[in-house]
């Protein structure tokens, strides 16, 4: 195992993980599992209640990164700005591909799924998968949002609405 894979995420390290969007490492452990030592992240979502444990080795395989930058962030809110996107596809074919976008923890990716679902007043009522995959986009998306300004969630998602409610003005 080489050392700058060991330096790349610390405890405390705030990180996305693809499929359960950001979680804070709160240690790194050793475990023997089937006779094999392993070093081990151990990543704690506090609001999913969930402890993840995830080989050092494997970590930037699995696509775990650290925050974004401010900067993509901002071309995140951008992507939100911009006109929704919808594919004339059939919804199953949709719901799969924002369902990919959602967990492949690329923000700009799940501001695109933001985007694209987000429903004014006067628009047709969302299906009930529609709304799921819309709020779990959003969840994401104010998640890393507030882990990069250093703000709390609700301070977040004030500032994704403002966004999605100017772009409808």
């Amino acid at each position: 195992m080489s050392k700058a894979k060991k330096s790349e995420f610390s405890p405390n390290d705030y990180v996305v993980y693809p499929a359960h969007g950001v979680g804070q490492i709160v240690s790194i452990e050793e475990q023997e599992i089937a006779g094999i030592a392993l070093e081990l992240f151990v990543i704690s979502f506090e609001k999913d209640k969930m402890t993840l444990r995830v080989p050092t080795n494997k970590a930037t395989e699995i696509g775990m990164r650290s925050l974004s930058s401010p900067d993509v962030v901002s071309q995140a809110m951008t992507t939100l700005k911009g006109k929704a996107k919808v594919k004339r596809a059939m919804w199953s074919r949709r719901a799969q591909e924002y369902e990919q976008k959602i967990n492949s923890g690329d923000l700009i990716a799940i501001a695109e799924v933001v985007r694209d679902l987000h429903r004014t007043d006067d628009q047709r009522e969302q299906s009930y998968s529609e709304r799921q995959l819309y709020e779990a986009a959003l969840e994401r998306l104010t998640r890393e949002v507030a882990a990069v300004s250093g703000s709390d969630e609700v301070q977040a998602a004030k500032k994704v609405d403002e966004v999605l409610v100017s772009r409808a003005a």
